[in-house]
């Protein structure tokens, strides 16, 4: 599996695509540019982001924010409120269980149901 060219097929911002699973977790990209994803967390599970490519602004609730390059990795706990952001296009890849919902119980304009993650 080349990653590149499944991000490649990736068209839209802020909609993560499965790439492949590993047990009851899905492996995903995304490409990531502006601040459209809302606040969000997810209640039940941890969500593992690395960055491919560009820098991703991470911000948690309660903590300084951060950038992160390529090659950085981060897990957010379950529960904790958090948004990304890029000023110029940032490429990740997400980790994350199976029924982690993309934006949390938060709906928005850039919510993406698993159906759509798997197309």
């Amino acid at each position: 599996m080349n990653i590149k060219d499944h991000l490649s097929k990736v068209t839209e911002y802020f909609s993560p695509k499965v790439i492949g699973e590993v047990n009851d977790v899905y492996v995903k990209v995304a490409k990531i540019k502006g601040e459209d994803i809302p606040w969000h967390n997810h209640k039940d599970e941890d969500e593992a982001f690395f960055i491919l490519e560009g820098e991703l602004l991470f911000e948690e609730e309660g903590k300084d924010s951060f950038t992160m390059t390529k090659g950085d990795f981060y897990v957010v706990k379950q529960g904790i409120n958090h948004r990304v952001s890029a000023e110029k296009e940032c490429h990740i890849m997400l980790i994350e269980n199976k029924s982690t919902a993309h934006t949390g119980e938060v709906e928005s304009h850039v919510t993406r149901s698993i159906e759509e993650q798997l197309k």
